[in-house]
């Protein structure tokens, strides 16, 4: 056996990658001709289909040498060089190089008209001083980019470790990740898996694949070694259960394969690769194969699909909404570009125009070449208005306030998948949480049993059940079951068992387990191999059952669910004797008014027991579940406590006093979701509500002819605080219409959280989705925005308050922005037009548009949370982006620096008895030395005061805890002594007595004084008017199933609006675009990195869909039923 086992493999990795080309029909032929059958493969690829691997470093070594290890390699780092040139593509600062360099060859041309001197000699520090300045710029954007890919690479480790898949090992099952999965592993898949490498099935239970991702075909197949064996990567379990052997992995794998290609090196020059399809005489490109694009593969429109989807790769998220800070912001940065580049253009032709009229109209000068340098430094002034007047520290703000969040969150763990849902979460009006595990401890115990018609509230003395009772229960319970569910010892000694695996069926083990039973002897008699047939969980069924032969001939099916269901299909009960007896409606309105429903207002969750025996000479079609999974025998109803979570109560207030409405979506029973619901303080007595089930609810919101109505949902969901019995098309029905509803003025931005495979429509339809990281299914976490590693619901209030300090950090840094912008712009446009030169200079202004961005952004958008943020509404989806406070700061914090400057600017030099440094276009004055010492430092303070933006006085309150915020303020102060004290001629700056330095520190600290005067003005008295920044009245993010053609149609308008004007303005003429990639990337980064971590990105390669959005899960009777969970219970 050990020679069979670590001989040669006698399986070549062509063999093998052709084998998953084929399917159905075919694959089954070639497997029986090739290799006879399944276990001839394992036999060749080393393996046992019972033992799985032996785990042994050399194989696995030996292996990995073979056939390749299950990665896919990731696309190589852009390099600190490739970076900085993207960053100096910007068009503001190609001009402003341009400049420069004309202004640096200028400088060394002989003067005729203008005096000597040092300052003339020295005129070639102008042109290099800004190209330094340029240099700067870049190599802080380069580094910002550079800073945030490492953070990708960082990230997708941790989501690496995050995937994990169950294999055999050594007769034991055992999860490992995904990376460790090596061909010849016998590997488990279940309901909600993303399968991460090919391989063929070995047995299977009802097993049924969503392969939309590879073939288009949006219904679900069932696989088996009969029907098709084939199982490919990236695709879906959409239900049921199997077992396969590995047999790609890798870049060998069909998701490998389309990496290999996307990812390799310049596809446009190579071609696609090809890779043969079934009939083995057509040829179609990796990246477009499949089973039904045989006739694209024959007219060659691969190509021009393949084309369209690495374009969409490099440049992603078109088809996406904005979130509503995203939205907000760009509407606002387009508008101050606007004005910006208006400015711009005005302050140069001022200055050339009043130049020409100075010197050629009053001073009849001639013409020299000597003046086109004053026309250079006209044009680098205006150029360089513009650079201050667009606030490309914005994005930057964004980006550092979003990384800083994303990376403080995962401490308190939430895993954010995509950064717009970080700051979106501020926002969130409405949450609508499962029950199980998130407001509950997902520790389930039976605490209750009944059966022989007798009521145990303890665990019954096995003595006093009959036995051929108990042994039916016993076997119900171990082999109607995932076999992944199970009680494993404690990690430590004193610790309670561990729950592995599905929590309600793991509560029955339990059951067995404190019956002093061994569920695992009766598994063992019963291999899944041995099953006949197998009806695995799903919404619509609410139940699981197994059938498995007789001894005595014949076959018996196991059932348990929903008890309602359940019991409905019942016509016997075992009595008190074992023996079956007819199950009366009477009977059955007993047990419901007096075992089910006090066991439900007790908070317990109700399952029940049945079977049913089938006779030796029956023949029964296993595929008519409607007839087979009837005329029941009841066994028993268990009572299975899942207590609420001790800090749930006090979160579900937290959120009720920070203005989020939260509700119970579960599929439990209603008494039972009423009773939870009234523990977490979900249902206050005495407030008006709704508690609806499924049905009743869909009754309420649809018409005479079925179809849901807007207006009557509008009546029902302000006050519906539990959905019961609810399925996952209710869930992402109460969730559209809550997002579409217009009662609120402000628009209800919704959060969701999930955890099965048919929750990812509601997750994606949702404006910030939560996948359960431990019960959640892979389908469900790739649907997510943000995955909670906890399970807990505390953690959702904790993402609520990072994304309300994100939305404030963006603020904070917008009042400061705009103050500085409006202030230096006013400032030059004023001084151009009377004195026909700025005392802000070009490099000047260039320092403290470097310095004040970069830096404030650093220090504004890394503020801490505080528990304040709860203590305040929601700003909804249409909430102006800058409120009538922060613009009540902006407006008056710009009067009083203007006021200082101009005072400064006309009268500095009699205040200070100083050279008036007006007209004197030589070298740096004390006159505007001072002008540009005091502009710093009162944005320096000012700085202080935009830390606060909901009008608060105490601006000082928390400053210490900002370390990186008193840091930048610190580094700020000292590179400005350095810079005035010794910029001489390259920061036009001369240096000043101490009397003049504390005079500019006292105009900066005005700021301070003056915010107290600001302060004090009535901010209702203000017109709404000076409130801008509000967001179109649109959702938040589109998805390609909520767009009908008209949306499509004015979308495209839209884009088209915008890309001739708008998006030409950002792209071309302003630096935001530089700081928009960072975030862009992020976002991209983040999404690729979690679908290459779960190997799935097929899905953005091969489908028009680039979301697993409800239009691939269907919910009709003719598709794959829908899963939510493992067996009956985590959805009941």
């Amino acid at each position: 056996m050990d020679d069979e086992i670590d001989g040669p493999f006698k399986a070549t990795v062509e063999e093998l990658r052709e084998l998953m080309e084929l399917r159905r029909g075919e694959a089954i032929t070639e497997i029986k001709n090739r290799y006879g059958d399944v276990q001839e493969l394992c036999s060749r690829l080393k393996t046992s289909p019972t033992q799985g691997l032996r785990g042994l470093a050399a194989d696995m070594t030996r292996r990995v040498t073979t056939y390749g290890k299950n990665i896919i390699p990731p696309k190589p780092p852009k390099t600190f060089l490739r970076l900085m040139w993207e960053a100096i593509q910007d068009v503001t600062l190609i001009m402003l190089i341009i400049a420069a360099l004309i202004s640096l060859g200028l400088s060394f041309i002989p003067k005729q008209h203008k005096e000597g001197g040092a300052e003339s000699e020295a005129e070639w520090f102008e042109g290099v001083a800004i190209l330094v300045a340029i240099l700067i710029v870049v190599l802080v954007t380069a580094f910002n980019d550079y800073s945030k890919e490492r953070q990708f690479r960082g990230l997708k480790d941790k989501l690496d470790q995050e995937h994990k898949m169950s294999v055999i090992r050594a007769g034991e099952i055992v999860q490992i990740i995904v990376a460790d999965i090596v061909v010849g592993d016998i590997a488990i898949c279940k309901y909600g898996d993303l399968l991460p490498a090919d391989g063929v099935i070995i047995h299977s239970n009802d097993l049924k694949i969503d392969e939309s991702s590879l073939t288009g075909e949006s219904d679900s197949i069932k696989k088996g070694v009969d029907t098709d064996p084939m199982l490919l990567s990236g695709t879906h379990v959409m239900e049921g259960s199997g077992k396969f052997v590995v047999t790609a992995v890798g870049l060998h794998s069909q998701t490998g394969q389309i990496f290999s290609l996307l990812l390799g090196g310049d596809k446009k020059k190579s071609g696609p690769a090809k890779v043969k399809v079934e009939d083995g005489n057509e040829e179609a490109a990796v990246g477009t194969y499949s089973k039904v694009h045989e006739t694209e593969a024959r007219n060659g429109k691969q190509e021009e699909e393949l084309e369209k989807l690495l374009q969409d790769r490099d440049e992603p998220g078109e088809s996406e909404g904005k979130s509503v800070l995203q939205a907000k912001l760009t509407k606002l940065a387009i508008q101050i570009g606007y004005v910006g580049c208006t400015v711009a253009v005005l302050t140069t032709i001022i200055l050339i125009v009043r130049l020409c009229i100075v010197e050629f109209g009053i001073e009849k000068n001639e013409w020299s070449t000597d003046y086109i340098s004053d026309f250079v430094d006209s044009f680098i002034l205006g150029v360089t208005v513009l650079v201050v007047a667009v606030p490309e520290g914005l994005p930057l703000a964004v980006t550092i306030s979003l990384a800083y969040s994303v990376k403080k969150m995962m401490y308190d763990n939430n895993l954010v998948r995509h950064l717009d849902a970080c700051e979106t979460m501020g926002n969130a009006t409405a949450i609508c949480s499962d029950k199980t595990g998130t407001l509950t401890t997902n520790r389930m115990t039976v605490v209750q049993s009944y059966f022989c018609n007798k009521l145990h509230k303890e665990v019954p003395d096995r003595e006093s059940i009959p036995e051929s009772v108990y042994n039916s229960i016993l076997q119900s319970i171990s082999i109607n079951s995932g076999y992944t569910s199970k009680i494993m010892p404690p990690e430590s000694e004193g610790h309670l068992p561990r729950q592995v695996g599905n929590k309600t069926e793991c509560a029955l083990l339990g059951f067995i387990l404190a019956m002093e039973d061994d569920y695992q002897m009766v598994r063992d008699q019963w291999p899944p191999e041995r099953f006949i047939h197998m009806y695995t969980f799903n919404s619509s069924r609410k139940s699981m059952s197994t059938v498995i032969p007789l001894e005595t001939g014949g076959y018996r099916l196991y059932t348990k669910g929903a008890s309602e269901v359940i019991m409905r299909k019942c016509v016997q009960i075992i009595d008190e004797q074992g023996l079956p007896q007819p199950f009366s409606p009477d009977m059955k309105n007993k047990i419901q008014s007096e075992v089910i429903e006090p066991m439900a207002s007790e908070g317990l969750r109700t399952l029940c027991l049945a079977y049913r025996d089938f006779g030796p000479k029956e023949s029964p079609d296993w595929e008519d579940e409607a007839n087979i999974v009837q005329a029941l025998t009841f066994l028993a109803i268990t009572g299975i406590e899942d207590p609420v979570r001790g800090e749930v109560p006090d979160a579900i207030l937290q959120c009720q006093q920070a203005g989020i409405t939260v509700r119970m979506v579960t599929g439990d029973n209603i008494n039972t979701a009423r009773s939870i619901a009234t523990k977490c303080g979900i249902l206050v007595p005495g407030d008006e509500f709704l508690v609806l089930d499924g049905k009743e609810f869909n009754r309420k919101i649809r018409d005479r002819s079925g179809k849901i109505q807007q207006h009557l949902l509008d009546k029902v969901w302000p006050k519906l605080r539990v959905l019961a019995r609810s399925s996952p098309t209710d869930k992402h029905t109460l969730v559209k219409g809550i997002i579409d509803s217009k009662l609120n003025p402000n628009r209800e931005v919704v959060a969701v959280t999930g955890d099965g495979t048919n929750d990812a429509p509601a997750l994606k339809k949702a404006d910030v989705g939560f996948a359960m990281g431990i019960a959640g299914t892979d389908v469900a976490k790739e649907a997510s925005d943000i995955i909670l590693t906890d399970d807990n619901f505390t953690s959702i209030v904790k993402a609520v308050m990072w994304g309300r300090n994100v939305y404030d950090s963006i603020a904070k840094f917008l009042q400061f922005q705009l103050t500085v912008n409006l202030t230096a712009i006013t400032v030059t446009v004023i001084s151009a037009m009377t004195i026909g030169d700025s005392p802000l200079k070009a490099i000047q202004m260039l320092w403290v548009n470097l310095i004040m961005d970069s830096l404030a952004s650093l220090a504004l958008a890394t503020e801490p949370p505080t528990p304040a943020l709860l203590t305040r509404k929601p700003y909804g989806r249409t909430k102006p982006l800058i409120s009538r406070t922060m613009m009540k700061n902006i407006l008056g914090h710009f009067i009083y620096q203007f006021i200082v400057i101009m005072v400064l600017l006309f009268a500095g030099e009699k205040l200070f008895d100083i050279d008036n440094g007006r007209g004197s276009h030589g070298g740096p004055t004390q006159h505007f030395t001072i002008i540009f010492n005091t502009f710093v430092f009162m944005q320096i303070f000012n700085e202080v005061n935009s830390r606060k933006v909901h009008g608060e006085r105490n601006v000082f309150d928390g400053i210490l805890n900002n370390y990186i915020f008193v840091g930048v303020v610190v580094a700020t102060v000292i590179a400005q002594i350095l810079l005035v004290c010794f910029g001489d001629i390259i920061f036009s700056c001369k240096a000043l007595d101490i009397v003049q330095w504390l005079w500019c520190i006292a105009f900066g600290l005005g700021t301070l004084l003056w915010q107290q005067l600001i302060c004090s003005i009535p901010t209702k008295s203000l017109p709404r008017l000076l409130a801008i920044g509000r967001e179109a009245d649109t959702g938040i993010r589109i998805t390609t199933a909520d767009v009908s053609d008209q949306a499509d149609v004015s979308r495209s308008e839209s884009r088209a609006e915008l890309r001739r004007g708008q998006i030409l303005w950002m792209r071309g003429i302003t630096r935001l675009q530089q700081q928009i990639r960072v975030v862009h990337a992020f976002q991209d980064g983040l999404r690729t990195i979690e679908r290459k971590s779960l190997n799935n990105s097929i899905h953005e390669f091969m489908s028009n869909q680039s979301k697993y959005d409800i239009g691939s899960i269907k919910h009709d009777a003719d598709s794959a039923p829908n899963s939510t969970v493992n067996s009956a219970e985590t959805a009941l």
